[in-house]
């Protein structure tokens, strides 16, 4: 059983472990890498497989570009706070040209988005973990608004956590 947490309540403690979902809809084969690479300057990276999804929200009135999507395990080489970890990756997603503003009916190019999914603190007592049999699980807090995950994030985080066992 995994810890869920609102991002809110742990925004200033220090994260020294970090699950991302990445994706991009948009000249993807340019902007992971870009991400890859700006994330191993933060850390060791490991990468789970890449998917090309559809995306869920396209009609056949607005059908809308498949994503590629990864998960991206980041073992941060300086403990920094969630809400530092979060402005950093949307500084990122715009060095890669991302534009949150679209026009009504256009479809929306996504360059690049990065998502938490996990979350892993400098504390490994702190208060919000549980007991779990699982050692290499037992730290992790999931971000409660990312819960559940996907299906392609599910099975990166599966894949990721498996080679780290």
């Amino acid at each position: 059983m995994l810890t869920q947490c609102a991002p809110e309540t742990v925004q200033a403690q220090p994260v020294v472990e970090v699950v991302l979902a990445l994706g991009s809809n948009y000249q993807a084969d340019k902007y992971l890498p870009l991400a890859r690479q700006r994330l191993a300057a933060l850390g060791e990276v490991r990468l789970s497989t890449a998917f090309q999804n559809p995306d869920f929200t396209a009609t056949t009135q607005l059908p809308k570009p498949d994503y590629t999507n990864q998960c991206v395990h980041l073992a941060l080489t300086t403990p920094v706070s969630l809400q530092q970890l979060q402005q950093t990756f949307r500084t990122l997603e715009g060095d890669c040209n991302r534009c949150r503003q679209i026009k009504p009916n256009q479809v929306r190019q996504v360059t690049m988005d990065i998502d938490i999914l996990m979350i892993k603190l400098t504390d490994k007592n702190n208060s919000l973990s549980k007991e779990s049999t699982s050692k290499s699980m037992s730290d992790w807090i999931v971000m409660a608004d990312r819960y559940p995950f996907k299906t392609h994030e599910e099975a990166g985080v599966k894949e990721l956590t498996i080679s780290t066992d």
